[in-house]
């Protein structure tokens, strides 16, 4: 079984967190995520979620911390995710490859059809959103 290991921006900006529906394809189709994606060999996990922010939603964030790993055995993978919390710096989040996106707050969090990994992620995302904005 393959795999993979992926780091995820938490951007959170005035008590919100940014989340981006997955494409629909795959088993995690139209789930909602933390975006983000793997990292390439030799790439840390800050330099692969500042990329993939770029590549994907078309932003430029900046990393602050790491704020834990989640594992997840899903059917046809076994993920490993590193969350990143972040603050975007310039763009808006164009949609290249993901089908929705919005800022959302504790209690719509809890109640999202989101990815296995992303839901596991929860408890160490919300503390986050409670913080001021740096």
């Amino acid at each position: 079984m393959r795999q993979l290991e992926v780091a995820a921006a938490v951007c959170v900006q005035d008590g919100e967190v940014f989340v981006a529906q997955r494409p629909d394809k795959g088993e995690t189709a139209r789930k909602w995520e933390f975006p983000g994606g793997k990292l390439e060999e030799g790439e840390s996990g800050e330099e692969a979620v500042m990329r993939e922010i770029k590549e994907e939603l078309d932003t430029v964030i900046s990393v602050k911390r790491e704020i834990g790993t989640v594992s997840c055995q899903y059917q046809t993978f076994f993920l490993v995710m590193h969350l990143y919390l972040c603050t975007p710096i310039k763009g808006s989040f164009t949609l290249k490859e993901h089908l929705a996106k919005k800022w959302i707050g504790k209690e719509e969090a809890e109640s999202l059809d989101w990815a296995e990994a992303d839901r596991m992620a929860l408890p160490l995302v919300l503390p986050c959103l409670a913080q001021a904005t740096v």
